[in-house]
């Protein structure tokens, strides 16, 4: 990959190459957190640098810089803008403003079908793919917040056509945005999930205040501020609280991270271990999990704790391979593709690609591009110079979500 440092631009242009011509020139904006926008440009894909969140100014000035500089490096005309289908994204305003200057349409991609549109862009993929996207939380076509999801897409060079298959179960976070913060809050709705709400104040109680504790007990309870979603990072992050690990976290997906590595060192030495799991309700599993003891310093608490972390894993790869295969089956592929900040797990990439291997299924991630949010505008562009081709003129998108 090659940096290009024009003068007087802040931050280099990274240019790679694809294995085939995008059908159309496409900038695309990227997305909210660890943006980066990239032009496709026939074989071409050239990068921004990356700009980071975009809740930060300077970030902001980035991304309106960079997107200038990517259409001046354009070969010819720029066909359309790509961005994230959440409207309210500062990348999505900074493409529709873009959009309007060029005479061009903005197509509106949904984040986790532009999460598996990475690796079908970057690695050539033939024939069509089934999905495995597992993040944080992007909008989903029906208005809701996905993250934990099936998804059957297309042949690459029609990638805008696809389908929600299946996703993880949903689950309150309380209080909204402070459950990314608070990973308590997650394991307190899967406590009130399986209906043992009244719990929570104490369980929790000591650890995070009993006042605030009773509050999400009570939110919970009203369904005030408690959206749902099917975010396999929040999953993430609720086996962890409820194993004591993380309460409060103080960098991102600290929770998954520190569930990773207990899973990764109980593993080391039990490397068969393995458990019947073929669900997307993790809710059972975290009864499970619940049970475990809570307060003890001693090391079968530790190895407790790592049995724990490690059934969540294994069970979650499993349930996702079981689907996965029937998916695969049923729409008479045999790619899956892995997409999403989860798979920076290599517990959960490796169990997978053990079990989709198994079933005779080419298992592919991205591969020099990130699988988080850095490398989603990739996927987005991709999907947009689609959803153009031939005419040039925007078709109608060919997606549904059940």
């Amino acid at each position: 990959m090659q940096d290009v440092q024009p003068a007087g631009v802040t931050g280099a242009l990274h240019y790679a190459t694809l294995p085939r011509a995008a059908p159309a020139r496409v900038l695309a904006c990227g997305a909210d957190l660890k943006n980066a926008a990239c032009l496709i440009d026939g074989d071409r894909v050239i990068w921004s640098a990356p700009h980071g969140n975009l809740a930060n100014h300077d970030n902001c000035d980035a991304l309106r810089l960079a997107v200038t500089q990517l259409v001046d490096c354009a070969s010819g005309p720029v066909h359309a803008v790509a961005h994230d289908l959440h409207p309210d994204f500062y990348s999505s305003r900074v493409a529709q403003v873009i959009a309007a200057r060029l005479g061009v349409p903005a197509i509106a991609v949904q984040h986790h079908h532009a999460h598996i549109a990475v690796a079908q862009a970057e690695q050539g993929i033939e024939g069509g793919v089934i999905g495995l996207a597992l993040d944080g939380v992007g909008l989903g076509s029906d208005g809701m917040p996905w993250g934990g999801e099936i998804l059957w897409v297309d042949a690459a060079r029609e990638a805008q056509h696809w389908q929600r298959l299946a996703h993880l179960a949903l689950l309150e976070s309380p209080g909204g945005d402070n459950a990314l913060l608070e990973p308590w809050r997650m394991a307190a709705a899967a406590l009130h999930g399986l209906g043992r709400g009244h719990e929570i104040a104490a369980r929790f109680g000591a650890s995070v205040g009993l006042p605030k504790a009773q509050h999400v007990q009570g939110i919970l309870h009203s369904k005030s501020n408690c959206p749902r979603s099917s975010s396999g990072g929040r999953w993430f992050d609720a086996a962890a609280a409820a194993l004591g690990l993380v309460l409060r976290q103080t960098f991102e997906a600290e929770a998954a991270i520190r569930l990773e590595q207990y899973a990764t060192a109980w593993l080391a030495t039990r490397p068969d271990f393995d458990v019947v799991w073929d669900s997307l309700d993790l809710l059972p599993l975290m009864s499970q999990l619940f049970a475990l003891p809570t307060a003890d310093a001693s090391e079968h608490y530790e190895d407790a704790r790592g049995a724990g972390a490690a059934l969540f894993h294994v069970a979650l790869a499993n349930g996702l391979a079981h689907h996965a295969i029937a998916a695969a089956r049923s729409h008479a592929v045999q790619t899956v593709v892995l997409g999403g900040g989860c798979f920076l797990n290599q517990i959960l990439c490796a169990r997978l690609r053990v079990k989709l291997g198994h079933a005779g299924l080419a298992v592919v991630q991205p591969g020099s591009v990130s699988c988080c949010d850095a490398g989603i505008a990739l996927g987005q562009a991709w999907i947009a110079a689609c959803t153009i081709h031939p005419s040039r003129g925007v078709q109608p998108a060919k997606a549904s979500a059940h």
